[in-house]
């Protein structure tokens, strides 16, 4: 059998404070909860859910020179990734506080040394990667200025060398903070776009799921709009529109859902698959993320 092609995945290593809420948050008291430590952190998420799948994954980002950033590298290669990761003396290992309830969950984050991600070290990164044949890149590092030039790189770059490309459009507040107009500028012509419901609002407007996708396909030749338990919407720039409900699961937490949905997707196109198939395999492992506590897969 033929071994899958290498996928690079460029953005956010992250430490997450998973609180798993008994019920309403009460502000200014207590809320109980289920309160874990795991690794988290949007590209490394899609990396970890890829590699379950078999397929050779390279994670390119940056952590601080700290015990979190070490524990991230080494349970991340512990599962298949590798990491070409840049280390930065005096910045801390990036952190978000997942407040996770019901189908819902909110987050505090500090990006840390992800913003210190450079276009060099992306570069280098793939360089380093001779046997990829797709770049993956997180949305996090287009959404701030100060990691924006090496989110661009990565994509610039990717296409010099010949490589498909796919970007996830990571999050609505910091999507709206930078603007549709600059967002959709940056993503132009990328091969696949991911987007969930949040996301396509604020790109495409108040329009229904087809609709958005079906707009959104003018700036990236393919586009996933990710709409959680009503399943999801494929549409590339031929109008062909696949639409696949969600399987129904008892949900525990869904951090890291959108990620795990990201890495099923990206394997099954990349090995092939047709649209409909691909977000199937996509749903599946969207499906498996929210039955567990956390953003990554079980080892």
């Amino acid at each position: 059998m033929t071994r899958p092609s290498r996928v690079v995945v460029v953005g956010d290593l992250i430490t997450d404070v998973v609180a798993v809420l008994a019920g309403p948050l009460a502000t200014g008291s207590d809320t109980g909860a289920a309160i874990r430590v795991v690794g988290g952190g949007q590209a490394a998420n899609t990396a970890a859910w890829i590699a379950a799948q078999g397929v050779p994954v390279t994670l390119v980002g940056a952590v601080g020179d700290d015990s979190a950033g070490r524990d991230r590298v080494a349970e991340l290669e512990r599962v298949g990734v590798d990491c070409v990761v840049e280390v930065h003396p005096g910045v801390p290992t990036g952190t978000v506080i997942v407040l996770a309830t019901g189908d819902e969950r909110t987050m505090v984050t500090e990006r840390g040394a992800n913003l210190r991600l450079t276009a060099g070290h992306v570069e280098r990164g793939l360089a380093a990667s001779p046997d990829a044949a797709h770049l993956h890149l997180s949305g996090y590092p287009l959404l701030d200025a100060a990691s924006r030039p090496a989110g661009l790189a990565a994509l610039t770059t990717a296409r010099a060398r010949g490589l498909t490309t796919s970007v996830d459009a990571a999050s609505a507040t910091p999507l709206r903070r930078a603007g549709a107009a600059a967002f959709l500028a940056w993503v132009r012509d990328v091969d696949l776009l991911l987007v969930n419901a949040d996301e396509a609002g604020v790109l495409a407007g108040g329009l229904d799921p087809e609709a958005q996708a079906r707009a959104l396909s003018a700036s990236a030749r393919r586009v996933v709009v990710k709409r959680g338990g009503a399943g999801a919407v494929w549409c590339d720039r031929s109008a062909t529109v696949a639409v696949t409900p969600s399987r129904r699961v008892a949900v525990v937490d869904v951090t890291g859902a959108g990620d795990a949905f990201a890495a099923g997707l990206l394997a099954a196109w990349l090995a092939g698959a047709a649209p409909r198939a691909a977000l199937t395999r996509a749903g599946d492992l969207g499906a498996r993320a929210v039955s567990l506590v956390g953003a990554r897969p079980v080892a």
